[in-house]
């Protein structure tokens, strides 16, 4: 069983490694906030388990078998996140920090459990896939806001940021996954966009944020 620090480092590189093609020792240390010696030695502890592929000055990468356990701990926290809003009826900004401590309990019949409640859900709150039992998870191809255009309307089906402080700016302004939305207008200048849903018009998101919201297109 790996500790919750060793669980930590797999779910991070399996993040990083999504994001980026190759993840160094020092994007991975800046990521978790440690020291890179404290990287480092913690990287050839996995290594010697057989979880992540590692040699001095060469980018970091997880085995299969680290890929999978990672995928699993992902799976916990998403499944977490999921019962929290659904059954105990917490907000969508509130599951994360309680996720985090929750995705490392061990035992699967406990979330096999908690699985068969939601009726085995796809994605967590956030729009976000929930691998299955064997790691895998299919990523839908959604596109940022940002990179729609003025004339389309487009249903928000994921969020790349889900920290407690920009899902509240995104409850302030009534938005939520299943938002239908038209695009009125984008600002040539800044790239900020003016949006219509709902009964509310011409709502204007920054650029930053609009980048952060995934949608898919309807029309």
């Amino acid at each position: 069983m790996a500790s919750h620090t060793e669980e930590n480092y797999l779910k991070t590189l399996l993040a990083l490694s999504g994001e980026k093609e190759s993840v160094s020792l020092s994007d991975l240390s800046h990521d978790l906030n440690v020291k890179l010696p404290t990287a480092n030695s913690m990287v050839k502890n996995l290594k010697n388990q057989g979880l992540v592929n590692y040699e001095k000055y060469k980018p970091l990468s997880l085995t299969p078998k680290g890929r999978r356990s990672a995928a699993l701990i992902l799976r916990k926290h998403r499944l977490t996140e999921m019962f929290l809003t659904t059954v105990m009826g917490f907000g969508w900004e509130e599951v994360h920090a309680i996720a985090e401590q929750v995705e490392h309990i061990d035992s699967p019949v406990f979330f096999d459990k908690m699985d068969e409640m939601l009726g085995s859900p796809k994605t967590d709150p956030h729009g976000s896939p929930i691998p299955d039992k064997k790691g895998y998870m299919v990523h839908p191809a959604f596109v940022p806001l940002s990179e729609c255009k003025a004339g389309q309307t487009v249903i928000i089906s994921a969020m790349l940021n889900d920290s407690a402080e920009f899902l509240m700016l995104l409850n302030s302004k009534q938005l939520s996954l299943g938002t239908e939305i038209s695009i009125d207008s984008i600002e040539a200048f800044d790239r900020s966009i003016t949006i219509s849903y709902n009964e509310l018009n011409n709502i204007t998101l920054s650029e930053k944020v609009s980048q952060q919201i995934l949608v898919t297109v309807i029309k």
